[in-house]
């Protein structure tokens, strides 16, 4: 049978689960308040480094004066931050809402 206090409990270890972070996913973003999976942090992780891997391209490109190249670069580079920033608002207002689906009772 399920009682208040059992609800309470589960209620309790859940929001003890959700605050955990396994590490911090805003090198390049100001808010690191997304709590999220392993393989979320990982894959944005690595995308985090293919940019920073296309910034130093676009200062080599920049050092042998190839104008156009770093231009591309840098305009990829920011667009897959601005893609990185959009998903994590995503996610956040999907967490957002299935929090808000829990009955009041719990």
């Amino acid at each position: 049978m399920i009682t208040r206090s059992k609800l309470a409990e589960q209620l309790r270890e859940y929001q003890i689960r959700s605050k955990h972070d396994w590490a911090s996913v805003s090198f390049f973003s100001s808010s690191s308040n997304l709590a999220s999976s392993r393989v979320d942090t990982a894959i944005f992780v690595i995308w985090e480094l293919v940019i920073l891997a296309l910034f130093v391209f676009s200062a080599v490109s920049l050092y042998f004066r190839h104008i156009r190249l770093t231009v591309l670069l840098l305009s990829i580079a920011l667009l897959l931050l601005l893609c990185m920033r959009v998903t994590k608002q995503v996610k956040l207002a999907r967490k957002k809402q299935r929090r808000m689906l829990l009955p009041l009772s719990m």
